[in-house]
């Protein structure tokens, strides 16, 4: 049997009937003759009327869900499988209904056990923040940095959703079955810890990894994208692009990852405008440059992030360059006037 209508043709009446006629008056494109042929039908028999406002209450029960992810795919697994296997002793819509039921119960039952301890945590500009976590790990927060901590009876992961941070994996005492894997998500790849120090940075999509001891394995894709993997040793880097891609492993100066959590920067032979844009991930005062050009200057030094008094006495004795406040918000550096 199909719907009374000309925009019907799309919707198969069989043994859903009810269902169909929900995902046909929520159409766009539903119009008046929908409504008046569904009234037709609602009107034959109890049973569909009964149907209806059964399927009417599971449309509605999914769009509650909408956010939820683990219970959307829990009521997209009971729609197929009510499809596939139509019960012998419940009406279409009745059949839709347990099996619906049966599997967000199941999700909400596991929820049940123990909640994942939820913790987060985040840093202002200039600040820098050590945190403790139950678990024994200990993370160093840099400059305007934000992560996100989800510790269930499973696993332990860690979001870097902005900025730099340290890790220092805990073993996770007290677990009779050891410890739980530790994992970090950022962007598109995800860190697995196996007893270590290491560092993660987050630019926008692009991700840094660097590892001071230990061991971690670096991955990206699954699902629908190509798994890619990489084994970091200690003193190695890489990064993760946007787009789930793993760079070359590149030496990682130890003494340049080690010095920031102490406070500095250590700089060695690398560009000034490279110099300004970290003392200025520290700072609400910008220091810009008046002439581009000044940018390719080579500097080298160690730089305490939070004295930009001695950087510019320092660019003014050695570089021969000028400082001019400009408002007060930036300082403005140029070539000295002989």
């Amino acid at each position: 049997m199909m719907m009374a209508s000309a925009n019907s043709n799309r919707y198969e009446m069989d043994d859903g009937e009810a269902e169909a006629w929900v995902a046909r008056l929520h159409a766009p494109d539903s119009d008046a003759a929908d409504r008046a042929a569904f009234e037709r039908w609602r009107g034959q028999s109890p049973a569909n009327a009964q149907d209806f406002d059964e399927a009417q209450r599971l449309h509605q029960l999914c769009a509650a869900l909408g956010d939820d992810e683990l219970l959307r795919a829990a009521a997209r697994s009971a729609r197929r499988d009510s499809a596939r296997r139509p019960s012998r002793w419940l009406l279409p819509g009745a059949a839709l209904a347990a099996t619906l039921a049966l599997a967000v119960g199941t999700v909400y039952w596991l929820r049940a056990a123990p909640q994942a301890e939820v913790q987060r945590y985040a840093t202002a500009i200039g600040e820098q923040r050590t945190v403790a976590l139950s678990d024994g790990t200990t993370l160093l927060l840099d400059t305007h940095s934000a992560v996100v901590a989800r510790f269930d009876g499973e696993r332990r992961v860690v979001e870097v959703a902005q900025g730099r941070v340290q890790f220092d994996v805990g073993g996770d005492p007290g677990r009779s079955g050891g410890p739980r894997p530790f994992l970090v998500k950022a962007g598109a790849g995800t860190i697995r810890d196996i007893g270590t120090t290491f560092q993660v940075s987050r630019d926008g999509s692009a991700v840094d990894v660097g590892l001071i001891e230990g061991v971690v394995e670096v991955e990206t894709g699954g699902q629908a994208a190509p798994l890619r993997r990489s084994t970091l040793a200690p003193g190695e880097q890489l990064r993760i692009d946007a787009g789930g891609g793993l760079g070359d492993k590149r030496p990682l100066d130890l003494a340049v990852a080690q010095a920031w959590p102490q406070g500095d920067l250590v700089f060695k032979n690398r560009r000034l405008d490279q110099l300004l844009d970290e003392m200025n991930r520290y700072s609400r005062t910008r220091l810009r440059l008046a002439q581009p050009e000044l940018g390719a200057l080579k500097v080298s030094g160690v730089f305490h992030i939070d004295d930009q008094a001695a950087l510019l006495a320092a660019l003014e004795r050695g570089w021969s360059l000028q400082a001019q406040r400009v408002g007060d918000r930036e300082i403005v550096l140029q070539a000295a006037t002989r």
